[in-house]
């Protein structure tokens, strides 16, 4: 066959390669809807799960749990029961988030999962088949949970011990004591959140940076309300409380009234203090 001949066949093998190629490519890409997921299984609103009952939240309150846990993305979101991944896909299509459903239902993590494809989203968004209680959600940003009120407070510990400035967002059900910092009640359901509080409590010395004034405080605190004292320990401080790792209180010695706005880094509360209107730093360090 003359070289030229060769040539224009290889081309047109190549090229007859390619459409092939293409078709498969776009016969693999056809988009896969929910009626495609729920052909194997369908959930039905009320059925039994491992310690609750599925009932999907609804769309509104999705969008409004995530917007108060100021969902970003830079986040990673953990959806505690995620049902069919409803909050984790929502997570990533509207807030740009990372997400991770975790699911107790094999079933149903299996239909999230293909949802997750469904929406497109399975570059930023996994359900995993697991107990949330035997689960390490350590690394996330942002928890959302739509469980019963015992399962919530026997989530609380682990909830507490995550990394200061975490979001916990809870569709109607509360933590007993642990009061929310943030409610949301609509016709569409109750939303509340939690932002997990640093340790702040013990006595703490604050010098001004630049100057000569000091004083001590002295913290209790209870999840993230603060009380105590100040200076020799007879003035009362108020209106204390601590967000994450923000700080802020008010207390009175004699004349000279106190305000105080910080943020804790490390074993240091680096902070702005507003003592009878002149505003300064001061650097707090606990005994």
């Amino acid at each position: 066959m003359p070289m030229s001949s060769r040539r224009r066949l290889h081309r047109a093998w190549g090229l007859g390669l390619l459409l092939i190629g293409g078709v498969a490519a776009q016969a693999l890409s056809a988009e896969t809807t929910r009626a495609d997921c729920e052909k194997s299984y369908k959930p039905s609103t009320g059925q039994p799960g491992k310690d609750v009952v599925w009932v999907p939240t609804n769309d509104p309150l999705v969008t409004r749990m995530l917007e108060m846990a100021k969902v970003g993305k830079n986040d990673l979101v953990y959806d505690l029961g995620a049902g069919d991944g409803k909050i984790a896909i929502a997570a990533a299509k509207q807030f740009g988030a990372r997400a991770v459903g975790v699911e107790y239902n094999p079933d149903m993590a299996q239909l999230a999962q293909c949802l997750v494809r469904a929406e497109g989203v399975a570059d930023k968004v996994k359900v995993v088949q697991g107990d949330i209680f035997e689960t390490d959600f350590s690394a996330a940003s942002v928890v959302t949970l739509y469980l019963l009120p015992e399962l919530n407070l026997k989530l609380r510990p682990t909830l507490l011990k995550m990394k200061p400035g975490t979001r916990v967002v809870s569709h109607s059900f509360l933590m007993e004591d642990w009061q929310p910092d943030e409610s949301s009640v609509s016709s569409d359901g109750a939303a509340y959140l939690w932002i997990v509080p640093a340790d702040v409590s013990g006595k703490w010395t604050f010098k001004q940076q630049g100057g000569k004034d000091t004083f001590d405080v002295k913290l209790e605190q209870t999840f993230q309300k603060l009380s105590g004292t100040a200076g020799k320990g007879t003035d009362e401080v108020t209106n204390a409380d601590v967000r994450g790792n923000q700080v802020e209180m008010l207390f009175s010695q004699g004349d000279v009234h106190t305000r105080l706005k910080g943020e804790l880094k490390g074993e240091r509360i680096e902070a702005q203090v507003t003592r009878n209107g002149a505003t300064s730093t001061f650097i707090g360090t606990r005994s």
